[in-house]
Order: structure tokens, then C-alpha cells, then sequence
């Protein structure tokens, strides 16, 4: 494994360096904010921010990707918690610490097991409408933090029905939903102004830290009578770095934990290597996607075992990593570093930050979370694409963000199969002009030869749509009298068991009857197929024509074998004079 101090120099040291402190500055106000969308103590999402962004960083694969805490993986943390009662701080904490190791332990698995690629099977409309549902989700669960209202509600209850109880619960705090409201307007003129003059994007913690000094300014965060605050704050958050620490199990957490972690991993896992590739397909850095999930599973194992919310790869903290000029893996370190020295120094403060402020941060986050022209791309590629956003997202909202993503891998793949088992056949014919194409309506009829063109997977799935082919072919040369029949098989793909027990019937009745049916464009896959079933035992050697090297010559050399075979040809299209005799020039065209 590469380390990333491996041919180190000083350069590079100061671009890392300062890509690491311009992470830092977006991590920290990250971090709190993420921990209180997964509905636990801020200090874990710090803790996240230093663990797992260091241990990924030391043994990824990417140069640029950032790990740590994540909106989408923190908002599946929060529904995977739900089943808690608010009151239950401790049993929840001691419960995502678990998570986190069951997490990393499934994604070390995956790696160890090389099963890394597999995640590009989950389809990008899933991944949108995953994303959209989950920035739904966040800035409904925030409506309550943004007016000042207390959380109401059971574990066992939907988590819309606790959001509308919380929002119903009372009259809002129209200090702190006149906090919120500013932030989220302050965040949104610091992004515009940065982007307009190339300024850093220091929006969010510039806005975090106006919060809290308009708070502090008006008496707002300072305990009044009965030790209580006019907004809600935060809460102290302990001088120190994260400790190790052993969490309780109890079997019954991990049997409710189970399904979230593996949604959980296999997210975690997308975000990180699709943020991965979109930098690489700029820098052109090779990948191990095998060794990011091994980092991954780690940097999860050892955040669990560190009191440190679960985490993955980060789509804002990478994509500022990367334009703020960082060269290795060790800007991570220093990021991860950074934050640790602020905790060390400034963790105090962090009693004087506004939840109201948190919330309205959380609300741009989500609203930057859903990718809008991907989003208005999927909807109007096509039903399927569509079809895979809508419910995806419903499903993050109205049934579970944890299983939203695997409805929708389900669901894709659902969708998918009929349109991978739809099998093309086409009629082709032999024009006068010596010309081989797909028949037209208005050419005539060919009594003495049947050509047809097969295209697709001739997997089980198909062979519906490919007995309705051979029933085709059965009835027209019983009914036409036709004694030759060519298969052209050159666009067919992956021949499975069924297929070619429904081929080998086929032929095999044709036979009998006293028709040959001759195979052309045979490619590799589908001789050797054949040859382990011993079709070339009954099967004349005759009437296999394999693919050859050149253009379209064993669908010529098949036609030409039909026509010899054919011992009394009064067809009146083709009929007397061989249309494609050897030495004459003949086309082929689709």
C-alpha cells in the first residue's frame, strides 16, 4: 500500500496544509450540524470529523476525497435511531457507536471480497431520487430547531408524524426562527459573493459564528432564570479528543441495526467512490475502488470503537479539497488535525451556538444536497428514469431513508428486466439486386428460404419472446412449404442454460421435419456453449456458420449453403438462378 508521505516534499506539504485548514473551516460547522440532523451530541460529529477523516485518509486510494460525517449517511443514522425514545440519549449513543462498527465491518467485507465494483450497479436515478427524498427529509426534521420547539414524539412512531407533532406542539420562537431565517440568508449572500469574486468558501462557518455573536449580543444564549436560554444552544462540548471506548451491545439493537447498516455501508460506499471518479476523470488518478471501500470499512471500525458518528466520502469538503489545490492523501490529515486543535481550543464556545443557526445552515445543505439539473435531466430522460426518482424519493420520505436506496436498487432492477429480455427478430430477405437487408412490406415473398436476424440476451428472461420467434418460424414453413430456414446470431449476447434448451428443441424439431435451419454470425460465447452441450453430435457440421473475421461473411456463406441445400426451388422471387452464386458480388445491409 502507498503510503501518502511516499515521495513527500515541502511543496507539497504547503498546498496540503492549506487545503487542509480550508476543509477544516467547512468541516467544523459540518460536522455539528450533521450530528444534529442524526439526532445526537455534536461533539460526535467532531469527533467523526477528526477519527474517520484521518484513518480514511491514510489508507485511501484518492488523493482528494475527504471522509467524515455526511448529510445523507447522518440523516440514515437519524431513522436508524428512531426506534429510541427521545429521552434515551445514552442507549441511542451507545447504539450508533455499534452502528458504526457494523458498518465498517460490512464494508471491509465487500473489500476483502473484491465486491467494490458491484456498487456501480446501483443506478444514478436511484442515487438522485435518494438524494432528493433525503434533502426533503432534512429540511422537514429542521422546522422544529428553525421555530424553537422542542422534539415531541415516540421511537416507535413514523418520523413525519413526529416532525408535524413538534411543529403543533406549541407557538414558535420567534427569536429563533428570526435567527434561522437570517442564517439561511446570510449563507446563501456569503455563496454568491464567494463565487462571484473567487473568494473561499467560508459561508457557512462566517455564518455560524455571526449567529452566535448576534445571540450572545442580545442575551439570547446566555442562561436566564432556571439556567435556561431564550433560543437553544448547542450545549458544552468537552475539551478533548475522542477517547476509545468499548459501546454496550444488546442483540435486540443489533437485530433492529441490521438493515440500516447494510444501507448505510453500501451508500456510504457510492458517495465515496462516485466522488472519487468525478475528481479522478479530471486529474486522471488511477483508483482502487477495493482498497477505498477497505478504507471506508476502517475509517468506520475505528470511529465506532471512538465515539465518532458514522461517515463516508463528502461531496463539499472533497470538491474544496480538490479547487483549493491539495496533491496527496495528507490533506485530509491536516484537515482531520485542524479540527482537532480547534476543539482542543475553542470546544467551549460551542455553548454559544444558536440550534436555530444549525438548522438554517441545514436547510441550504439540504437544498445544495439535491443536484437540480440532474434531477430535471432524470425526469424528462425517460418513464424508467423517472419512475426510479419519484419513488425512490417517496420512499425516503414517507417510508424509510435507510430502505429508500435498496427499494430503489430493487425496483431498478425490477424495470429492468423486461427491457433486457426483449428480444428483437427481424425478417430479412435477398433483393434482386443481390442485396441481403431486412424484408420490406412491399418485397415479395420468398417460398423456397427463410432469413431471420436475432438481437439481445438469450438469457431465461427472453426465451418467451424467443419461442414466440421459433413458433413463427414453425407455422410459416409448414404453411409455405419451405425447406431452409438461417438464423443470423450475430447481435445475440449471452446464451444461458434456458436459452439453449429452447435452441436445441428447435432444431432438433426441425430436423425431424425435414428443415435445415443454418446458424450464422455464431460468435465465440455461443460456439463454445454448444460445443460443452455436444449440439455439433447431432447437429450437421453444415449448418453452423462462426463469425469470422471478415465483414458479415458467415451470413453469406450460410445463404449460399441454403440455396445448395434446396433441392426444387420454383420460387418465383429466387427461383431457376442461384441469387447469391459463389463468385458473384453480393451486399449485406441492415
Amino acid at each position: 500500500m502507498k503510503l501518502p508521505f511516499a515521495n513527500y516534499s515541502i511543496h507539497k506539504a504547503q498546498k496540503d496544509l492549506l487545503a487542509g485548514v480550508t476543509v477544516a473551516a467547512i468541516s467544523l460547522p459540518q460536522a455539528m450540524a450533521y450530528a444534529l440532523i442524526a439526532g445526537v451530541d455534536p461533539r460526535f460529529g467532531l469527533y467523526s470529523a477528526i477519527v474517520v477523516t484521518i484513518v480514511a485518509s491514510v489508507f485511501g486510494s484518492s488523493s482528494h476525497l475527504i471522509n467524515g460525517p455526511t448529510n445523507a449517511i447522518s440523516l440514515v443514522v437519524f431513522s436508524a435511531l428512531a426506534f429510541f425514545n427521545p429521552d434515551a440519549r445514552f442507549e441511542a449513543y451507545q447504539a450508533m457507536f455499534l452502528l458504526g462498527i457494523m458498518i465498517g465491518i460490512i464494508q471491509i467485507l465487500i473489500a476483502v471480497f473484491k465486491l467494490g465494483d458491484l456498487t456501480r450497479y446501483i443506478s444514478e436515478s436511484v442515487v438522485i431520487g435518494f438524494m432528493a427524498g433525503a434533502g426533503s427529509l432534512v429540511a422537514l426534521s429542521q422546522i422544529g430547531n428553525l421555530m424553537g420547539l422542542r422534539d415531541k414524539g415516540t421511537g416507535d412512531q413514523h418520523v413525519l408524524y413526529r416532525i408535524w407533532l413538534t411543529i403543533t406542539s406549541g407557538p414558535p420562537n420567534w427569536r429563533s426562527l428570526a435567527l434561522g431565517v437570517s442564517t439561511i440568508v446570510f449563507v446563501v449572500l456569503l455563496r454568491f459573493l464567494a463565487r462571484r469574486y473567487r473568494l473561499p468558501q467560508f459561508d457557512m462557518l462566517l455564518a455560524l459564528i455571526a449567529a452566535a455573536l448576534v445571540a450572545a449580543a442580545f442575551g439570547w444564549s446566555h442562561p436566564g432564570v432556571g439556567g435556561k436560554t431564550l433560543v437553544s444552544v448547542v450545549g458544552n462540548v468537552p475539551r478533548s479528543l475522542p477517547a476509545f471506548h468499548i459501546p454496550q451491545i444488546q442483540l435486540v439493537w443489533v437485530r433492529e441495526l441490521s438493515g440500516s447498516a447494510f444501507a448505510i455501508a453500501f451508500l456510504g460506499l457510492l458517495e465515496a467512490l462516485a466522488i472519487a471518479k468525478s475528481i479522478a476523470a479530471t486529474t486522471h488518478q488511477p483508483l482502487d475502488y477495493n482498497r477505498q471501500c477497505l478504507a471506508e470499512g476502517l475509517a468506520n471500525l475505528t470511529g465506532g470503537f471512538f465515539q465518532s458518528l458514522p461517515g463516508s466520502g463528502s461531496l463539499t469538503r472533497s470538491a474544496i479539497n480538490f479547487q483549493s489545490g491539495a496533491v496527496s492523501r495528507f490533506s485530509g490529515i491536516f484537515a482531520a488535525s485542524t479540527v482537532a486543535l480547534c476543539v482542543l481550543a475553542f470546544a467551549p464556545l460551542a455553548r454559544f451556538v444558536p440550534k436555530p443557526a444549525l438548522a438554517g445552515l441545514l436547510m441550504v445543505t439540504a437544498a445544495r444536497l439535491v443536484d437540480w439539473k440532474r434531477l430535471s435531466y432524470a425526469m424528462r430522460a425517460s418513464r424508467y428514469d423517472a419512475t426510479l426518482v419519484l419513488i425512490t424519493a417517496f420512499a425516503a420520505v414517507f417510508i424509510s431513508v435507510e430502505f429508500s436506496i435498496l427499494i430503489g436498487v430493487a425496483l431498478s432492477i425490477v424495470m429492468f428486466i423486461p427491457r433486457a429480455a426483449l428480444l428483437r427478430w427481424s425478417e430479412m430477405t435477398v433483393s434482386g439486386d443481390r442485396v441481403i437487408r431486412e424484408r420490406l412490406p412491399d418485397d415479395p415473398p420468398c417460398s423456397a428460404l427463410l432469413l431471420y436476424d436475432l438481437e439481445g440476451e438469450l438469457f431465461f428472461g427472453a426465451v418467451p419472446e424467443l419461442e414466440r420467434c421459433f413458433d413463427e418460424i414453425t407455422r410459416r414453413t409448414f404453411k409455405e412449404g419451405i425447406s431452409c430456414v438461417v438464423l443470423r446470431l450475430k447481435r445475440t449476447r449471452n446464451p444461458d442454460m434456458v436459452a439453449l434448451e429452447r435452441f436445441e428443441h428447435f432444431l432438433r424439431s426441425m430436423e425431424t421435419s425435414g428443415v435445415a435451419v443454418l446458424l450464422c454470425g455464431v460468435r465465440p460465447d455461443f460456439s463454445k456453449v454448444i460445443d460443452n452441450l455436444k449440439f455439433r453430435d447431432w447437429l450437421p457440421n453444415d449448418r453452423i456458420f462462426p463469425e469470422g473475421l471478415e465483414l458479415y461473411s458467415s451470413t453469406l456463406r450460410a445463404v449460399r449453403q441454403a440455396y445448395q441445400l434446396i433441392e426444387e426451388n420454383d420460387c418465383a422471387h429466387c427461383g431457376g438462378e442461384d441469387p447469391v452464386a459463389q463468385g458473384e458480388t453480393v451486399y449485406y445491409r441492415v
